[in-house]
């Protein structure tokens, strides 16, 4: 029985991407890497195998059209629910129907859960009993990395498939099938698409299959026909139909490409600042969120390689709060690109790294007598006494021991032969006697 409501193959008041919606794998486009020949997915979908999975890919990329199309090949019910409008009483209705179609009659059911990002904690929790039992099969649809927004035990649960972008070609493609279909597309009509058109339309599309169909639908049907009959699709009717599409920014988005940019310092000037500008002004993000990265870089990344870093970046800061956005920009944009041409060391983190495991190791540690506070009257009959003043010493250092005994010869900072740190590494070899 399937339940999966898509309605008949008839037009009917449907738009075009939902008729054209692919009814079986070979009809589907893109994914070859989990539903080509051989796939595991394929084989499971074949075979009406399918256990518990998640699909995680942008909008448009075929997440939606997978659930469809194991719709028709499974023998089992088929329940589709949006964690939009589904409440915790809507799922388990579906558990106790599935449970009641298990024990009666044997038969499986398959819940499909669109935009499963959405289903808050609690409501993840009331599926996961029946998918640990097998009450039900789980297949969950998100656009959101799952990482973040699906429980850890129903992740444990699923088999996860992240589904890439389409491109161009794919939309091309599902466009003309859309053109020659008689039946579920346009083929009734008499039509004739430019070839820019077309292409115009799926480089707005995005890689988006469905907005590419939505807007070839709204060119067809509100272009006047000629007095033959025809309609011709133009690249002013297909300019027309569709726009340039805002770029979501979720809190994922945000996430990776503040990750592309902090990565990109580390070794690319025109990824850095392509991230950067992107992010701000594509996608509506703080540039105050890269200037703390950047400040963060700066130490973690170059460090005493080149010091400088840091003050480009501490003056970008306060460039940006004295100026603000887009007065700033240059400031901003010359503290990144400063640093991504830096020589780059990371001895402070490992230098931090090393100190902390040995104050976990230590727990408490004594401060060496010498090195012990001797402002008062009576500090030297304590013992307190025998610290030398390096600076009545050449080249104004004197060999002495600053650290807890127990841990007297443990280097931290080791630094690296990178910019700077060349000639500090050279100096603590003299005073280290190398």
């Amino acid at each position: 029985m399937d339940l999966f409501s898509f309605g008949e193959d008839t037009a009917g008041g449907r738009l075009l991407a939902d008729r054209m919606r692919p009814e079986n794998l070979d009809e589907y486009i893109g994914q070859e890497h989990i539903i080509g020949p051989g796939k595991l997915l394929r084989r499971a979908i074949e075979a009406d195998q399918v256990s518990s999975i998640l699909l995680y890919g942008p909008p448009g990329c075929g997440k939606t059209t997978l659930a469809h199309i194991i719709s028709h090949h499974t023998q089992g019910e088929f329940v589709r629910l949006n964690a939009v409008e589904a409440s915790v009483k809507d799922v388990r209705e579906v558990i106790e129907r599935a449970q009641s179609n298990k024990s009666l009659y044997g038969s499986k059911t398959i819940l499909f859960l669109d935009e499963v990002h959405r289903f808050n904690s609690s409501r993840q929790d009331a599926l996961l009993p029946a998918v640990e039992k097998g009450t039900i099969i789980f297949i969950g649809a998100t656009t959101e990395n799952p990482f973040h927004y699906v429980n850890g035990a129903l992740m444990s649960r699923s088999t996860l498939f992240q589904l890439e972008s389409l491109t161009s070609e794919h939309s091309l493609v599902a466009m003309r099938r859309a053109l020659a279909d008689e039946k579920r597309g346009l083929g009734f009509m008499q039509l004739q698409a430019d070839e820019e058109a077309l292409q115009h339309i799926a480089d707005m599309a995005n890689g988006d299959i469905r907005r590419a169909l939505n807007a070839l639908e709204l060119a067809a049907m509100t272009t006047a026909p000629e007095p033959d009959g025809s309609v011709h699709i133009t690249l002013a009717v297909a300019e027309e139909s569709i726009r340039r599409p805002i770029v979501k920014a979720d809190e994922s988005t945000q996430y990776d490409v503040l990750s592309a940019f902090h990565k990109s310092i580390r070794g690319s000037s025109d990824a850095a600042l392509f991230w950067f500008l992107y992010a701000v002004e594509k996608l509506g993000m703080d540039p105050m969120t890269f200037i703390r990265r950047l400040i963060a870089a700066s130490s973690e990344d170059i460090g005493l390689a080149n010091p400088q870093a840091m003050v480009q970046a501490v003056s970008a800061l306060e460039a940006y709060r004295n100026n603000g956005w887009p007065e700033a920009k240059l400031n901003i944009a010359q503290a990144i690109l400063f640093a991504v041409e830096s020589p780059k060391s990371n001895a402070v983190v490992m230098a931090i790294s090393r100190a902390m495991d040995s104050i976990e190791e230590l727990k408490s540690a004594e401060v060496p007598l010498h090195l012990r506070d001797t402002h008062y009257k009576g500090s030297a009959a304590l013992g307190h006494e025998g610290y030398q003043y390096p600076h009545n010493f050449p080249g104004h250092y004197v060999k002495q021991e600053y650290l807890p005994k127990a841990i007297s010869r443990r280097v931290f900072y080791q630094a690296t032969e990178q910019g700077n740190e060349a000639k500090i590494r050279h100096n603590q070899g003299l005073r280290r006697g190398q």
